[in-house]
């Protein structure tokens, strides 16, 4: 079964590495042929602002009520500047965090983290956006341990209080160096584990603990096939292991009989995320054993993140693709994953910064580890910067053509449309999902998904900042 996997994904990644030949000539030549300016900045500038959910969001056994949204502004030296986005999920990147404060108290936290930023980052200079986040983010986690009064915070803690700041210093980078194209600013080191162009992603869909399993029936009904669903519920590990049971039991079988063309089986592939919540071996074992038993497991493509980062369990035994995510802050990190035997990563520029998140994928690449990327019930505009890397990674095993990218937002916000109005091509057909697809044909490439384009409301925000 191993071996099977490794030889779909070897047989991927090469098809995704002949893509490079096929590249303009001119796209390749402005990275090699041309230096990268050196990039100095003169000022920096962030803002928030709170959007509600729909309903309390659960996991990690906790629960969100909103989500904050930040904006980032850098300004060079030249008098050019780039405007970054990012979410904000304090009960994501440490839950103990959110649990030892109130969580306005958690969001302000990250939030002066991504202040200490931008000041910390007015006189530096970088070549690279890569090199700029490498110089920061150690700084802004030491910073945050001192603001929590938590020794022990999780570096994706501080990463996402970087997301802003790092795209911000993405869009500044290309206006620099006059890239207009996600493609032509990929660090040639990068490039390899980003050269695929799919011309579709499975748009992802995430069913928390509250969340009706009638609303889940619609979601397929309407195209949605790739099913991601919260495990670790709230309780003791044994009440958590019973809730988690009858709720898969009970989704399954609403599910068994549907069917999808992106997979070899046609049957629905299921994604369960339990955000560290198993304690034991043991335990995700008997819950693995309950997949059997009600005749899910042969549709199970993903467990991830079953237990917490600091139990250094070793996995290779396991018989399911275990994926890691918020364990694997840095390359290190996915290194050590990939060694307990985690056989994917789940790629998140919207948390954990696009910089990091590049060279995650290529060390991932480089071990034959296949990557997707997953949400953090982000903004609009965030979508599409996940959408930038899903869309050029190679295949999933198991999974047709397509890129696979997370997105919860439409879900999870309450004022989910007003929201869209900051996309720059907010009527573009590739930022809705038809049929539980994105589709991303030339137009999309050609834009870049408008990740690189100003954005009118945030421009005119800092006008006077």
């Amino acid at each position: 079964m191993l071996e099977t996997g490794r030889r779909e994904f070897l047989a991927m990644a090469g098809a995704a590495s002949a893509v490079i030949g096929c590249r303009s000539a001119a796209s390749l030549a402005v990275m090699k042929g041309k230096p990268m300016k050196r990039i100095t900045i003169k000022k920096g500038r962030c803002q928030f602002e709170r959007e509600p959910m729909v309903r309390p969001f659960g996991f990690k056994g906790g629960y969100l009520t909103e989500e904050w949204i930040v904006s980032s502004r850098l300004e060079s030296d030249s008098g050019l500047h780039g405007i970054g986005l990012g979410t904000q999920s304090p009960l994501w990147s440490d839950a103990s965090v959110f649990a030892a404060n109130s969580e306005s108290g958690a969001n302000s936290f990250m939030f002066a983290m991504t202040q200490y930023a931008v000041k910390l980052a007015e006189g530096m200079s970088f070549s690279s956006p890569v090199e700029l986040n490498e110089a920061l983010w150690p700084q802004v986690l030491e910073y945050g341990k001192l603001v929590t009064s938590n020794p022990k915070l999780r570096a994706t803690y501080a990463l996402n209080a970087l997301v802003a700041v790092d795209s911000a210093a993405w869009v500044l980078f290309a206006r620099e160096n006059g890239l207009t194209n996600f493609d032509d600013m990929i660090p040639e080191e990068y490039r390899l584990s980003l050269s695929a162009r799919h011309a579709k992603c499975a748009s992802i869909p995430l069913f928390s603990y509250k969340v009706p399993v009638s609303e889940i029936k619609d979601a397929v009904a309407s195209g949605y096939f790739f099913m991601k669903i919260k495990i670790g519920q709230p309780g003791t590990q044994a009440e958590m292991l019973a809730k988690d049971m009858a709720r898969v039991s009970e989704i399954h079988a609403a599910l068994k009989d549907c069917r999808t063309p992106y997979t070899k089986s046609g049957k629905l592939p299921y994604y369960f995320d339990a955000n560290g919540r198993y304690q034991k071996k043991e335990t995700l074992l008997r819950f693995i054993d309950h997949l059997k038993k009600i005749g899910a497991y042969g549709q199970v493509a993903i467990i991830e993140e079953p237990f917490d980062e600091y139990d250094d369990i070793d996995v290779t035994d396991i018989p399911i693709r275990l994926a890691a995510d918020e364990s694997a802050h840095t390359v290190k990190d996915a290194l050590e994953r990939i060694e307990m035997g985690y056989r994917a990563m789940a790629l998140k520029p919207i948390a954990k910064t696009m910089s990091m998140s590049m060279k995650i994928a290529q060390a991932a690449y480089e071990r034959e580890i296949p990557c997707f990327c997953a949400d953090l019930t982000v903004c609009p505009v965030m979508i599409e910067w996940n959408k930038a890397v899903a869309a050029r990674l190679p295949a999933f095993p198991g999974i047709g053509e397509l890129g696979l990218v997370e997105t919860n937002g439409h879900q999870n916000f309450r004022n989910w449309e007003t929201m869209r109005k900051d996309l720059a091509y907010p009527d573009a057909h590739w930022t809705r999902t038809e049929k539980g697809v994105f589709e991303c044909d030339a137009d999309y490439y050609a834009k870049s998904g408008g990740i690189l384009e100003p954005m009118p409301r945030y421009e005119k925000m800092y006008e006077n900042l």
